[in-house]
C-alpha cells in the first residue's frame, strides 16, 4: 500500500491533482490506516498512471471518464473508444496546423524586422503586431475587435 506520496512520486502527479481526481471521480476514494491517512493499492496506482498518461496525450477529463467506463466491460466493441482517440487525433493536427500558421507569421514578421537599422517607434514587429491585417494570412481565428483605449488623463 502506498501513501499519497509515493503514489505521487511514482506516478509524476502532484498530490492536490490526485485529489482533484478522487474529488471528480477518477480515482476511487482510497482506504485509510489507522492515523486516517490514505492508503493506495496498485490498481490506483494503474489508474493514475493511466489517467496520467491520456492527459499527457491531450485527452480531456470527459474523455477519459469514458474511456474508464468503456474499460469497465472488456467484451464490448472498441468502436466508441477508437473514436476517442480518433477525435484526439484530429483535435492535435489541427493544433499542429494552428501552430504552424503561426510560426509561419512570425517568422516573418521576425525576418521583415530590420533591428539594426530601425528604432522602435518604426519597428515592423510593432506594425505588425498593432494591425492583424498586415499579417501575411490566417494564422488565429477571426481579428479580435477594436476595444477603445482608455484615457491616461
Amino acid at each position: 500500500m502506498l501513501s499519497i506520496g509515493k503514489l505521487a512520486e511514482q506516478t509524476g502527479v502532484k498530490v492536490p491533482t490526485i485529489r482533484y481526481y478522487e474529488s471528480i471521480g477518477l480515482l476511487d476514494e482510497p482506504g485509510r490506516n489507522a492515523g486516517n491517512q490514505r492508503r493506495y493499492g496498485a490498481a490506483a496506482l494503474e489508474r493514475l498512471a493511466f489517467i496520467h498518461h491520456a492527459r499527457a496525450l491531450g485527452f480531456s477529463l470527459d474523455d477519459i471518464r469514458a474511456l474508464i467506463a468503456m474499460s469497465a466491460h472488456p467484451e464490448q466493441p472498441c468502436d466508441a473508444m477508437n473514436q476517442i482517440a480518433r477525435d484526439q487525433l484530429n483535435a492535435t493536427r489541427a493544433r499542429i496546423a494552428q501552430l504552424q500558421r503561426l510560426e509561419a507569421e512570425l517568422s516573418r514578421i521576425v525576418t521583415e524586422c530590420n533591428a539594426d537599422d530601425g528604432a522602435v517607434g518604426a519597428c515592423s514587429v510593432l506594425a505588425a503586431l498593432g494591425d492583424h491585417g498586415k499579417c501575411a494570412g490566417p494564422h488565429s481565428g477571426p481579428a479580435p475587435s477594436a476595444l477603445p483605449v482608455k484615457s491616461t488623463q
